[in-house]
């Protein structure tokens, strides 16, 4: 038996390395986006530069990495390593290759991996129109008003644009709850992490996961109130969500809590890239 061990141990793996590569460099990428979007809406609570929390956004990141030196080349890259991201969330979706089977709860993972590549293949196609030469003059904000706007008019109209917010709230509290629960973690190789980082990288991550559950929530709450008072106007995305947690009291100091948590979570995401287990069996 130790034999037949030792000689399958030096047999090639035929596992698709392609998967394991996307995966890190789609992580990476999203790494980046969310690392900027907490800058700039930090930036934007502190009214720094003269930012505005319009515009901090993800449209808004893919600008700002445009306007910089060698901007096209930057957000080129970008570009791919958000197709990546969204190639590997499919391939988890249709391959199982993470292995959560057919069951109600299995089926349901899956979808999530399916909706999440296809959010990142959206973004991906922006970011890559913009490296072509078009700034993209509708925000993502805009283009979840014209959504709830033609959702509004349909029958039931009010009741879908509520159902919808409701379940970005829930998905907001999954966030948090993989936050306090250290599901986060469930796949990260810690014991390479060094010591002396281990504490302060896993800190990030669960700070990051709780700032982003409560842009969900916020998101989510602004559909249900764009359903309540039937004005798509309320609806939008992360821009609108950080412009009426500024209007709040101590709004300034909200946002920028919630910024420097975004912060956190785009630096758990290239901890993930370097320290994940990618699965790539299906």
């Amino acid at each position: 038996m130790a034999n037949l061990s030792s000689i399958s141990s030096h047999i090639p793996s035929t596992q698709p390395q392609w998967v394991k590569r996307f995966a890190k460099l789609g992580l990476a990428a999203k790494g980046v986006v969310y690392c900027l979007v907490g800058i700039l809406a930090f930036m934007a609570a502190f009214e720094i530069g003269g930012s505005s929390e319009q515009n901090v956004d993800k449209q808004g990141v893919f600008r700002f990495i445009l306007d910089q030196p060698f901007g096209q080349i930057l957000l080129a890259l970008v570009g791919v390593g958000l197709v990546c991201y969204a190639l590997w969330r499919l391939t988890q979706a249709l391959l199982d290759n993470e292995h959560k089977g057919t069951d109600a709860k299995g089926i349901g993972r899956r979808i999530g991996y399916a909706f999440s590549g296809l959010v990142y293949g959206s973004l991906a196609y922006g970011c890559l129109r913009m490296v072509l030469g078009s700034r993209g003059n509708q925000g993502g904000g805009n283009s979840r008003q014209t959504l709830v706007r033609e959702a509004l008019q349909k029958p039931f109209g009010q009741w879908l644009v509520g159902g919808i917010g409701l379940c970005i709230i829930g998905i907001g509290l999954y966030q948090i709850y993989r936050a306090l629960s250290g599901k986060y973690l469930k796949n990260i190789q810690t014991s390479s992490i060094k010591t002396e980082l281990k504490a302060m990288i896993i800190r990030s991550g669960k700070i990051g996961y709780v700032a982003r559950g409560i842009v969900w929530g916020l998101i989510g709450y602004l559909f249900i109130k764009a359903a309540r008072e039937a004005k798509a106007s309320e609806a939008g995305g992360s821009s609108t969500a950080f412009a009426f947690l500024e209007k709040a009291s101590y709004g300034s100091y909200l946002l920028g809590a919630v910024a420097l948590g975004l912060f956190c979570y785009g630096i758990f995401m290239f901890v993930r890239a370097r320290y994940e287990v990618i699965n790539t069996n299906s």
